[in-house]
């Protein structure tokens, strides 16, 4: 099984607010994603035909985690963003102040070539490509898939692919959210 870079995931460098690399590059990232997926080391996503490969502990070092936890002096901005020129506009809120807090683990996420073509969002011929790279911060457990992607995704609108979600996994997102923020850069 091959995996490809994204065109999406190219959004995730130093200053975007996202999980990023500054030592390797996404191909490098999508090829140890090939290595772990040859073996088998991965976990089902939100949906078929979407994986979640849990990068070695002693990779951490090479990604950096974008989060802050919110406090009574953190500063927040929110502004009306868009991902991709096709979708909609939503609202997002990121801190203007705080340290960014040290990756715990980092996930990379992976859409298998039929998911992808469903919205025709192919960027390779691969089998599989790495859609996200997400760094969690030490001592989180999980990081939850954020509301404005869950509505997308169970709304199935552009930029969403379609998929449900418990009340539970909609509370997590939320309270997740509520107390963490990307760090504007």
């Amino acid at each position: 099984m091959s995996v490809g870079v994204n065109n999406f995931v190219r959004r995730q460098v130093e200053g975007s607010g996202k999980t990023y690399s500054p030592h390797l590059s996404f191909e490098e990232i999508a090829k140890y994603a090939e290595k772990q997926l040859a073996k088998d080391q991965f976990y089902v996503g939100y949906r078929d035909g979407v994986i979640i490969i849990k990068v070695d502990k002693k990779l951490n070092k090479n990604f950096v985690c974008p989060f802050v936890k919110i406090k009574k002096n953190t500063i927040l901005e929110s502004s009306l963003v868009q991902r991709q020129p096709r979708e909609e506009k939503y609202i997002q809120t990121v801190a203007l102040n705080g340290v960014p807090l040290k990756t715990g683990n980092v996930e990379l996420i992976l859409y298998r070539k039929d998911v992808l073509a469903e919205n025709n969002e192919s960027s390779t011929n691969e089998d599989w490509e790495l859609i996200s790279i997400n760094a969690i911060p030490l001592g989180v457990e999980k990081l939850p898939i954020g509301p404005i992607t869950m509505m997308r995704n169970q709304l199935d609108i552009k930029g969403g692919t379609k998929a449900e979600y418990s009340s539970a996994e909609w509370a997590e997102s939320v309270q997740f959210w509520q107390q963490y923020a990307p760090l504007k850069q």
